[in-house]
């Protein structure tokens, strides 16, 4: 049976993470990128080990933080930068075919919906600058269980809110994490490998591995 509800991570499959830095790349300095992968890893890491830990901090302090650590790391880039870099944050570029992808998905009937390590601040700003606007029917973050992914918790805010089974879910993200969590969770997942990434957690494997969601409605 064909799923009723698509679930979308934010981070890294719909929202481009590296577009702040992108933007501002000249004015960073020359290790603009290196910076900006440096970011996106600590964000991740402290929030897989603060759910460890049971010390929650939401998603945009963790985002802080990070950024305080790469600027760190990279003294030769431009720490004036910061507050620039925050803000272009709040409004990431989309990936190009992510609006054309979920009108789609729209028009069919299914339901939409965003499942994020995201604070609901940080969601509704990347959601409305990238024109999404009136396409999902939830906006689901983890802030409300204070836990982050891939806690079994989060993956059931979907079924709960929805009230359907997990088999009833196709969840897409680009975290290949992600989709071992939804998939021992039990949704149908793909994973939208836009890095081209060698894949591993071999035991939960994704129902496919696309490059971007132009190819989803096609599954």
């Amino acid at each position: 049976m064909a799923p009723a509800i698509f679930v979308f991570d934010a981070y890294g499959t719909l929202f481009d993470v590296h577009a702040a830095v992108r933007r501002h790349a000249e004015a960073v300095g020359p290790d603009a990128e290196r910076l900006s992968a440096h970011w996106r890893a600590k964000q991740l890491e402290y929030s897989w080990v603060r759910s460890m830990m049971g010390r929650y901090l939401d998603f945009w302090t963790l985002t802080e933080q990070a950024l305080e650590h790469a600027f760190l790391s990279f003294p030769t880039a431009d720490s004036s930068m910061k507050p620039t870099l925050l803000e272009a944050y709040r409004t990431l570029d989309c990936y190009p075919e992510v609006p054309r992808a979920l009108k789609q998905l729209k028009a069919e009937g299914k339901a939409l919906a965003i499942l994020s390590n995201g604070s609901p601040g940080m969601l509704a700003s990347a959601v409305s600058a990238a024109g999404l606007d009136g396409l999902f029917d939830e906006v689901l973050s983890v802030d409300e269980l204070r836990a982050y992914k891939t806690d079994e918790r989060v993956y059931e805010l979907v079924a709960t809110r929805f009230r359907v089974y997990p088999e009833a879910v196709s969840f897409q993200s680009s975290n290949r994490w992600d989709i071992a969590g939804a998939t021992a969770f039990g949704f149908r997942t793909v994973w939208i490998n836009r890095a081209g990434a060698a894949d591993e957690y071999h035991d939960l494997p994704p129902v496919a591995e696309l490059p971007d969601l132009a190819g989803l409605t096609r599954l």
